[in-house]
């Protein structure tokens, strides 16, 4: 018998992190959701350069409605948080959707290889899966900053990201056909600490770590503030970093 994998994350936090991050959504006056938003802008052309129409797709993670909008045919909705949750640790539904779109999710779920197989395994044969999240790479900035707030101890304060060629091996061992691993960099410019870190809470952002770190303390928090200021432009602003991870593959046709 295959032993589990190890518990990196929480799945509570991680729901907890999404009903917390919707909630901002609908309570924020202009919250924050430019990741989500380069992910659909980036599914979009993937799909229309593969001039992939599907008939029946499944859309994961999308809070805003806005992929689902510009697909056709028949197209349902899941996230992680609600009442119609999916759960990336058991099996999700089989076997007939053209399409799968999974959005920022799939960056703190335990068995990575398993989630990738539920989703193969919700393809219809020759099904399209399209999976983006935030990779390695990311946060440099904020990185920097937690480090030089605990610069003897430094807890862990970020959770570890998956690099392209750790993805590439993922989609094999998931049994993806054709599948294909890339990144681009999404940067962002930042007058403060805080407005990033709200920026982070408002899109789900924060990390779910099973055994989280103890909270800053102010002197530490100041510590933290110091060494982000100290990277800013001549115009006082921190270029902060967001490299997108992209999984696709599909499923592939039975062999008779």
């Amino acid at each position: 018998m295959a032993s589990p994998p190890p518990r990196i994350f929480s799945g509570a936090r991680r729901r907890a992190r999404r009903r917390r991050a919707l909630a901002l959504q609908h309570s924020v006056a202009e919250p924050a959701r430019f990741v989500l938003d380069d992910m659909i802008e980036d599914v979009g052309e993937r799909l229309a350069f593969l001039r992939h129409e599907p008939n029946r797709s499944m859309v994961v993670g999308d809070w805003s409605g806005q992929l689902a909008a510009g697909l056709p045919g028949e197209v349902l909705e899941r996230d992680i948080a609600g009442p119609d949750a999916l759960d990336f640790e058991h099996p999700w539904p089989v076997g007939d959707f053209d399409c799968v779109v999974v959005l920022g999710l799939l960056d703190t779920v335990n068995d990575l290889p398993g989630a990738l197989i539920h989703i193969r395994e919700s393809l219809a044969p020759d099904g399209l899966a399209i999976a983006c999240f935030p990779g390695s790479g990311s946060l440099p900035a904020l990185r920097h900053a937690m480090l030089a707030a605990e610069p003897d101890r430094p807890a862990a304060r970020l959770h570890p990201m998956v690099d392209s060629r750790a993805g590439a091996q993922l989609l094999q061992r998931a049994g993806w056909r054709d599948p294909v691993v890339d990144s681009h960099d999404l940067t962002v410019r930042y007058s403060s600490l805080d407005r990033l870190i709200g920026d982070l809470r408002e899109q789900g952002l924060g990390n779910v770590l099973a055994d989280p770190a103890p909270p800053l303390g102010e002197a530490a928090m100041q510590r933290a503030r110091a060494a982000f200021t100290d990277l800013a432009d001549p115009q006082g602003r921190v270029s902060e970093t967001f490299s997108i991870l992209t999984l696709s593959g599909r499923r592939a046709k039975p062999r008779f």
